[in-house]
């Protein structure tokens, strides 16, 4: 029996293996809302066999867009429009799951195909906030937030997650990674600040539990909330492994059912080694040192790979985001290579497509 492939439950939300789709940004949403490219984006990866598909990052507030062409979830055409695929994803096997997220400092740029690059308000941009008035490289500057501005962001959240509930979503994942605006609180890299948002450890993660105890309270008790961190940021003097294992268990005891564990994106200095697999140790070691579940995520590729992952108790599930995108039926020869499930009994090969299942 594959260890990838057996059912994993988080609260009362069952999730049919643990090969799951990381959030991908897709530049293509107008005004926040998603249309036929995200129906067919996401839906493509519940008829491929993957057991929960999370969203791209969904911005809560028209500022926390990356790019003017993301996702939202703060009005009521945006949470129709996800009921649409939310109900797919479930038609078809897989529990659906919402990447809650506000990006700071490296909001208003362009889609990467365009450049990446800031744009200015008669462009249609904005101007960005932060825990800092410091620039991220080469993007215009943002506006430190005031405390009371700090304090009323969990809200955000909270209205974004009740929407989340009516829109039918099973799993809120926080976005607290990737030097987004979370991040540049955490982060000591990025975080100047001296009142109560900023300085020693407690300080700089108040934010996060603030947003976390804000959703929890609106979220169903019998739905999961999950948390994506940037568990280092690769550069001395920066977040460390040791901070993320801290963090971990502050999360956890305020409801957080799993630790997504990410890294790097705070500055744009930093010396990452990407390779095969780079990330997974951070989700091992915050699994065994924090004790809550993690998912593993970053350039896992291969069925043999991301079982061992499982098997080895690195992590509680995988997510994947370039491989599935390459191959969005990734789940399907992965059981296959791994030997679980035929076309007559248990199958994740919807009906339509069994007979591409027999050779």
């Amino acid at each position: 029996m594959s260890h990838l492939f057996e059912p994993v439950k988080f609260r009362d939300i069952d999730i049919r293996n643990r090969a799951w789709v990381s959030p991908m940004c897709q530049y293509s949403a107008t005004d926040g809302v998603p249309d036929d490219w995200h129906l067919v984006h996401l839906g493509q990866f519940a008829t491929g066999g993957a057991g929960l598909v999370f969203t791209e990052a969904t911005a809560v507030a028209p500022p926390g867009r990356i790019s003017p062409a993301d996702t939202g979830l703060w009005n009521d055409e945006q949470t129709a429009a996800w009921q649409r695929i939310t109900r797919f994803l479930h038609d078809h096997g897989s529990a659906a799951g919402i990447q809650l997220a506000h990006a700071g400092r490296k909001a208003s740029v362009q889609a990467p195909w365009e450049g990446g690059g800031s744009i200015s308000d008669s462009e249609g941009g904005w101007r960005t906030v932060s825990s800092t008035d410091t620039a991220f490289g080469d993007l215009a500057a943002p506006r430190a937030l005031g405390e009371q501005e700090v304090a009323a962001l969990p809200e955000q959240f909270a209205q974004a997650a009740r929407r989340a509930e009516e829109a039918g979503f099973d799993v809120i994942e926080l976005h607290f990674a990737h030097g987004y605006l979370a991040h540049q609180f955490y982060s000591p890299l990025v975080n100047d600040r001296t009142d109560r948002y900023g300085g020693d450890f407690d300080s700089r993660v108040r934010l996060l539990l603030e947003i976390t105890d804000a959703v929890r309270a609106v979220w169903p008790q019998e739905r999961p909330l999950f948390a994506r961190i940037s568990a280092t940021d690769w550069v001395e003097g920066g977040w460390t492994g040791d901070d993320s294992v801290r963090l971990a268990r502050l999360l956890a005891e305020r409801g957080i059912d799993l630790v997504d564990a990410s890294t790097g994106g705070a500055v744009p200095y930093a010396d990452i080694p990407v390779g095969s697999g780079y990330q997974v140790r951070f989700a091992r070691r915050v699994r065994a040192e924090a004790g809550v579940p993690t998912g593993a995520v970053g350039l896992i590729t291969s069925a043999e790979q991301a079982e061992e992952i499982i098997s080895s108790g690195s992590a509680d599930a995988v997510l994947l985001a370039r491989e599935l995108l390459r191959n969005p039926h990734w789940p399907l020869h992965a059981a296959d290579r791994l030997r679980r499930g035929s076309p007559s009994g248990g199958s994740l090969w919807p009906r339509q497509y069994e007979r591409a299942a027999r050779r």
